[in-house]
């Protein structure tokens, strides 16, 4: 149950709960990307009771929403790529790939990568931080 609870609590609080204000806004200032951050915590209250796991999912869902560090992510796996494929960040600032890379297809990478960042903090704080 803790990792069906884990993914719906995170699939609710990033596309049920998020408004469009949050996600236009939050990449810009703290202020959406926290209100982003409380509100996408909100769910996770039917997973664990935990303060402390609680706060890691916040905390660690505002600074990486803020900073989109998922592009930072992709990027970095690519430096060890051979040559052809390791392109410097100013060809890839967007979404951490190439711009040669259809943009439909960067994006939803990148979306990819960043559910899988949040899905994994998010599991070990429940699982080791305490239900």
């Amino acid at each position: 149950m803790t990792a069906l609870g884990v993914l719906l609590a995170h699939l609710a609080g990033d596309y049920l709960i998020q408004s469009d204000w949050m996600a236009n806004e939050k990449t810009k200032r703290w202020w959406p990307a926290w209100a982003h951050a409380v509100t996408y915590g909100l769910p996770y209250l039917l997973v664990t009771r935990s303060p402390i796991a609680l706060t890691v999912i916040v905390v660690t869902h505002a600074v990486i929403d803020r900073y989109r560090l998922a592009r930072h992510l992709v990027w970095a796996k690519n430096l060890v790529a051979p040559r052809a494929y390791r392109h410097p960040w100013s060809e890839c600032s967007a979404t951490g790939y190439h711009r040669d890379r259809p943009p439909w297809m960067a994006v939803w990478l990148m979306i990819i990568a960043d559910n899988t960042v949040h899905l994994a903090i998010n599991a070990a704080a429940v699982v080791w931080l305490g239900r």
